[in-house]
């Protein structure tokens, strides 16, 4: 979906496919036909945009494979479907089980994930439409905070000097220009926007910036208005921003909250979970730690990184951390200029919510409304959106 701000620029809005995760090519041709398409349908638009996510086979396969690409983007076209970005931070198997801590690895220090971005950026050079030239991918934080030492820090920050410089290449032969988005996730070495200041400025180069994840902001408790100001003011690129609510607590303590958030505690998916004390931030790794007997005070509200639906807020005594992503999409295109051209709406989680959560009828309906209420909320803030 496009959108024109006031100031003549298209503000992008898609929502991203890891919510039905396929590894290979053939699968990611079956979540065009029966999610993707449907959702456009429900949304009676003759385009939609789309946040691919591309497993490490699946781009692989684009990448080495010309005829497989030009395939994609035709199935692409014939479906009313556009790609302006990528989600790069799964590397694969996202839709096992149990993902947990693996949907960490391989990390910037290591050589998979560079040779596995570099083959998202040449695949989505070609599938940008003929009149758009700028392209995004989010991707890994640099790495799990555990086993990151000087060493590996100082192969990630090399890595992404390299991926820099093969997108000034790629730009270069191609004329399309993309941007790598870090994506601050508490339990990272870059958890909050604030962390990724000092990395990204000393790699220094405007092609590698960073992805607001607004339920990720929220966990952590970060202000949006503040948090975007300092990425302004030290000129870091917000490449992309997506879109989505943290589960929030209000009254930990109660024996009925926690209850209500015993529902949350899945298997598939790590869930971490913050308190704001006078000390600082507290946290656990996990949802179910942090309900273990005392792992997290609870004399203040909790948020977990639990990516619920935007359109709808869990029961009491639960709800959602959406007046943060409202206060931060105000701030990132509301304002005279976009902060942003890219905006993604990501709730991967619909089938490990609980039951009274999940769709009623089809996955297509709950994606269909999550996107309408983004489309109302740019709206709202001025933007008129394109056919």
């Amino acid at each position: 979906m496009r959108f024109r701000h006031p100031d003549g620029s298209t503000v992008h809005l898609a929502y991203c496919t890891n919510v039905h995760p396929a590894e290979s090519l053939d699968g990611v041709l079956v979540q065009l036909r029966d999610h993707c398409e449907p959702v456009r349908r429900r949304l009676g638009r003759d385009r939609l945009g789309i946040g691919l996510w591309l497993a490490r086979d699946a781009a692989h396969a684009l990448v080495t494979d010309p005829s497989a690409l030009r395939g994609l983007r035709t199935e692409l076209e014939h479906r009313g479907l556009e790609v302006v970005t990528l989600n790069g931070f799964p590397y694969e198997g996202f839709g096992a089980e149990e993902v947990k801590y693996r949907v960490y690895q391989p990390d910037w220090a290591d050589p998979e994930r560079l040779a596995h971005t570099t083959d998202l950026a040449r695949v989505l050079a070609q599938l940008l439409p003929d009149d758009v030239t700028e392209g995004s991918i989010s991707t890994l934080p640099l790495a799990w905070r555990t086993a990151y030492d000087q060493e590996r820090a100082t192969a990630a920050h090399t890595a992404l000097t390299t991926l820099a410089e093969r997108l000034d290449a790629l730009h270069e032969l191609t004329g399309r220009s993309l941007r790598i988005g870090l994506e601050p996730e508490p339990g990272c070495t870059v958890e909050t926007t604030r962390d990724a200041l000092a990395p990204l400025t000393a790699i220094g180069h405007d092609r590698i910036g960073i992805c607001v994840d607004t339920c990720h902001l929220a966990t952590s408790f970060e202000d949006p208005h503040t948090a975007l100001d300092a990425l302004a003011q030290a000129r870091v690129p917000i490449v992309k921003s997506q879109l989505s609510a943290a589960l929030h607590a209000e009254h930990p303590h109660l024996p009925e909250v926690r209850a209500a958030l015993a529902a949350f505690d899945e298997p598939r998916f790590l869930h971490q979970t913050r308190t704001r004390t006078a000390a600082g931030l507290r946290g656990t790794d996990d949802l179910g730690e942090a309900l273990a007997g005392d792992a997290l005070p609870d004399a203040s509200p909790w948020r977990a990184h639990f990516h619920v639906p935007l359109h709808a807020a869990p029961a009491a005594p639960l709800t959602s951390t959406l007046p943060v992503l409202r206060a931060a999409l105000t701030r990132l295109v509301g304002g005279p200029h976009p902060l942003t051209h890219h905006l993604e709406v990501e709730t991967y989680t619909w089938q490990a919510l609980p039951p009274e959560l999940r769709p009623r009828a089809q996955l297509a309906d709950g994606i269909a409304a999550e996107l309408t209420l983004a489309r109302d909320l740019l709206t709202d803030l001025g933007l008129k959106e394109l056919p």
